[in-house]
């Protein structure tokens, strides 16, 4: 069970999974924390394409790799308990084994019987920390028979997590790694195919490489205006500069914002923006006096899907989003309960918190607020 972490050591860890973007090999080192953290066995991650399970990345903690290669040999997606619960269900929302099944079902299971149980394993709480339209990425760390049951306090932790790992995961699946290292200087910039700038904390544009040069002089999706970054939807460009601001602080302060945050405009390809803080004492110091390195993507996970697109912009959880989309839609508040599968007092907490979240007051309210951001939710079609 995790004990409550100083923020110090909190902000470490997070400090180091956004070193994982320049640094692909720390993540091994990550993921050692976090089952020191959490009093795990091991710990494991991986982000992987959607067509083809092909990995992009995948690191773990020590552990047996006899046992780790029949693990991925041996069993399928529906041989491992709880793995299906966890990809089909909400991102950074940790799912225990236990909590789909209890403790004599699971030990009854042959994955359990002929693999977990011989190496003294008890269950597992898988993260998904990536859902996209061409990605997924899934975290799972598996505890030992001799500890406890996973707790609400170590769901809690992982799911603070999750987030930064998002963000660090899909920027480094940009980056061409043969070329980029902790050691790059500004210079480097130039040479990769991705737009990236640098930004201070009030999005003064301080370095952009050529290929974000290439975008301010077709005006879009990135702008320049007045030296400042900024992007063409209004709501979409007053997400972005928070972000930026919640980025020239501690790392743990930017949560879900500035992950994947559309900011094409009207008539122009899918483009997302991701904001990675560049914190002093950390390996993405080399491009202070920045605070923040915003990298833009026209071709990986371009075509957000639209709860994600909510949760960036307005830091909403998975199911405020999903409530968002419907009210804003048009849907009742009886309807919306309806298709949701949910009674009409949790609808109206949601909308409390949907309210407080977008400035809102009134439901015709969300529904100008959708209808606003348009632009952005367009390429998921309807829903």
């Amino acid at each position: 069970m995790v004990e409550r972490l100083s923020s110090e050591a909190l902000s470490s860890i997070i400090g180091d999974i956004y070193d994982c973007v320049l640094n692909s090999e720390g993540w091994a080192d990550v993921m050692t924390r976090i089952t020191k953290a959490i009093d795990a066995a091991y710990t494991t991650i991986a982000l992987a394409s959607t067509a083809d399970n092909h990995g992009r990345f995948t690191a773990q903690s020590p552990w047996d790799p006899v046992q780790m290669r029949a693990l991925q040999e041996d069993y399928d997606f529906d041989g491992i308990p709880g793995l299906k619960a966890a990809v089909v269900g909400d991102i950074d929302t940790p799912v225990t084994t236990l909590s789909h099944m209890s403790e004599a079902e699971l030990q009854q299971t042959p994955f359990f019987q002929n693999w977990a149980k011989p190496q003294g394993l008890r269950e597992a709480c898988i993260t998904k920390f990536v859902h996209t339209a061409d990605r997924i990425g899934l975290m799972g760390c598996t505890t030992r028979a001799s500890r406890g049951t996973i707790s609400v306090e170590d769901q809690r932790f992982l799911a603070l997590l999750s987030p930064h790992m998002r963000r660090a995961s899909l920027i480094g699946d940009l980056l061409d790694q043969a070329r980029v290292t902790a050691s790059l200087y500004r210079e480097a910039l130039d040479y990769l195919a991705v737009p990236i700038v640098l930004t201070g904390s009030n999005g003064a544009i301080l370095h952009a490489n050529a290929a974000a040069d290439q975008m301010f002089s077709v005006q879009g999706p990135i702008l320049s205006r007045n030296g400042l970054l900024q992007a063409q939807n209004p709501v979409a460009a007053r997400a972005l500069l928070e972000a930026i601001a919640s980025a020239a602080g501690a790392d743990a302060s930017l949560g879900c914002r500035g992950i994947g945050l559309p900011v094409s405009g009207p008539g122009q390809p899918p483009a997302v923006a991701y904001v990675l803080p560049l914190t002093e004492g950390t390996a993405r110091a080399v491009f202070r006096p920045a605070c923040a390195a915003v990298f833009v993507s026209t071709t990986t996970s371009s075509s957000p899907l639209p709860e994600a697109v909510l949760t960036t912009l307005f830091d909403l959880t998975p199911a405020e989003a999903r409530v968002l989309l419907r009210i804003g839609s048009g849907l009742t508040a009886s309807k919306t309960a309806l298709s949701l599968g949910i009674g009409e007092n949790t609808l109206k907490t949601h909308l409390n918190r949907i309210f407080a979240k977008t400035g809102t007051r009134r439901q015709a309210d969300l529904v100008k607020l959708v209808s606003d951001i348009s632009t952005p939710l367009a390429p998921a079609g309807s829903w």
